[in-house]
């Protein structure tokens, strides 16, 4: 059994393509998004024999600030946690893989965070044996395999009346982006989101990156809600196998009162179910002892709650807790 830092495209794609529990987030097209984004690293590590893909590891460093501050503002993300073959020759590849990981990391991150979209448990022991701590984390997943009318009456009782009245009254339209030069219409809905909320949004390269890797190959939408002339909001869903994944929100506050964000999701779960897919997963939905408002956002379409956490290595302790405070006195300073 070897580590190895480069996989062949094809190798690749047939392990996440044929593995029950591989996502997006595994496949070499969005690397390939990934290596377009400014501040953004991709790595490949894998633990293969007789080539053959026993494991799969694929984190991003990501920094959010240049220069000597790279130190106190770069870490590692696995954003679809890993992959490992059944059996125990695929748990045995995945200790080595992040063991060896964690013993050879290139860069200065502060921890790596793995993010779970499926039931771990199984690896939970390896995992945390191998020094990735498991920290809970919840999410809503939607099932789309029932009948509209079904899908529509598990939404929460306003909620449901709310979207009822904004088709009835049809003064939202829905359209989806079709073009490079409305994703700069997206992102600035999406930054009046993340500047409201006081949390740091990706580079405008990662929309750009993500609608030319992939809306070729079906494998995301942009739609944008528009009241007359007005984008009001915007979201962005990413596609892959049966999964339709929530990736990005963002709305104009001054125009809540039409509901687009309600709009917006009942058309992704609408179509979802004409298309064929499986389930609806809303990309996450915080630490369950702790506040967070897209929660309530989420919780109000009726999908069931799971909690698959994330699993975190700490590389560097003390620059951490300089990170965190240096986090806390920044958003008291400037915000």
């Amino acid at each position: 059994m070897e580590i190895v830092r480069q996989l062949s495209e094809h190798l690749w794609r047939q392990f996440v393509d044929q593995h029950p529990q591989g996502n997006l987030f595994h496949t070499p097209e969005m690397f390939q998004v990934f290596e377009r984004v400014e501040g953004y690293r991709p790595e490949i590590w894998a633990a293969t024999r007789n080539g053959n893909v026993l494991a799969l590891l694929l984190p991003v460093q990501v920094t959010l600030k240049g220069g000597l501050l790279r130190f106190l503002t770069t870490r590692s993300v696995v954003y679809g946690s890993v992959l490992c073959a059944p059996g125990a020759e695929g748990q045995e590849a995945l200790a080595l893989l992040l063991r060896t990981y964690a013993q050879e990391i290139d860069g200065f991150p502060l921890f790596t965070e793995l993010r779970n979209l499926a039931d771990m448990s199984d690896l939970q022991p390896i995992l945390t044996d191998c020094g990735f701590a498991y920290e809970a984390h919840l999410n809503y997943l939607v099932d789309l395999k029932r009948p509209l009318d079904d899908v529509m009456q598990s939404i929460g009782r306003r909620t449901r009346k709310n979207i009822r009245r904004g088709l009835r009254r049809g003064q939202v339209t829905i359209e989806e982006v079709s073009n490079l030069e409305q994703i700069a219409l997206c992102y600035e809905l999406l930054a009046k989101t993340y500047i409201q909320a006081q949390v740091p949004l990706a580079d405008r390269s990662l929309f750009e990156a993500a609608f030319e890797v992939l809306d070729p190959k079906g494998m995301i939408k942009f739609l944008l809600a528009r009241v007359g002339d007005t984008h009001v909001a915007v979201s962005v869903e990413l596609v892959y196998k049966d999964v339709i994944y929530g990736w990005y929100g963002g709305m104009d506050r001054e125009h809540s009162r039409y509901v687009p964000n309600e709009l917006l999701m009942w058309h992704i779960l609408r179509w979802g179910v004409e298309n064929g897919y499986r389930v609806y997963d809303f990309g996450g939905a915080g630490k369950p002892d702790e506040e967070y408002g897209v929660r309530d956002f989420k919780a109000k379409f009726g999908g069931e709650l799971v909690c698959y956490g994330r699993n975190i290595y700490t590389h560097a302790q003390m620059r951490l807790k300089l990170s965190k405070l240096g986090y806390i006195i920044y958003r008291t300073l400037f915000t």
